[in-house]
């Protein structure tokens, strides 16, 4: 018979890229949750999986770089935690905008919207905070065009009259993504509307 253990490291090991992180949550179809917790806290023992956080695992993996343990996958870390919470989660604005070349500042811890409790959470010895958002940020959540929405609002209605911040998505943002924020320009500040429709062009937005 296949232990739970094994079972647990047969599906960490299917998920493919190495870097996913795993809650016991993600267990509960193959057995029971004090028989998944036993497993997982023999395997965080064994060495064969890494505690990240409070209920949190990853298979341990190594920097080929810096030949000593890598850091967890953030990303990685946050789906987790929306999987086992059942929230929704999305980088706050200063981050995205960041990630999309719209400003060098930098959040000191690394902040996050959801549609959960405000909170902050240890991860890898790093604080997360989450910070409780409206339902009208959180429509955005999954969408393409996330990210540019965030950074809109982050950057406020100077945006709209910058040169540089639409000359910075249109080369930056992929077809799909101004097409996604073209089709949820509603949903945008109304200042932030026209400067969504000068991003995209003609051939991007094309169905």
């Amino acid at each position: 018979m296949i232990s739970m253990a094994d079972k647990i490291m047969k599906r960490i090991s299917a998920s493919g890229n190495g870097t996913w992180v795993c809650t016991p949550s993600d267990f509960l179809d193959i057995g029971s949750r004090e028989a998944v917790d036993q497993a997982l806290s023999r395997l965080a023992k064994a060495g064969r999986l890494r505690r990240v956080g409070r209920g949190l695992y990853e298979e341990p993996r190594m920097s080929g770089v810096l030949n000593r343990p890598a850091p967890v996958d953030l990303d990685a870390a946050i789906a987790a935690i929306a999987r086992r919470d059942g929230i929704r989660v999305m980088p706050d604005g200063m981050a995205a905008a960041n990630q999309l070349g719209l400003t060098n500042a930098v959040p000191a811890k690394p902040c996050y919207v959801t549609d959960g409790a405000s909170r902050s959470i240890e991860i890898d010895g790093r604080t997360l905070r989450f910070r409780h958002a409206s339902p009208g940020v959180m429509r955005w959540a999954g969408k393409a065009a996330a990210p540019v929405f965030q950074a809109l609002r982050w950057l406020g209605p100077a945006a709209a009259s910058d040169d540089r911040v639409a000359s910075i998505l249109r080369r930056r943002l992929p077809d799909a993504v101004k097409r996604d924020l073209v089709r949820n320009s509603r949903d945008l500040p109304g200042w932030a509307q026209p400067l969504a429709r000068s991003i995209a062009t003609d051939e991007a937005v094309a169905s």
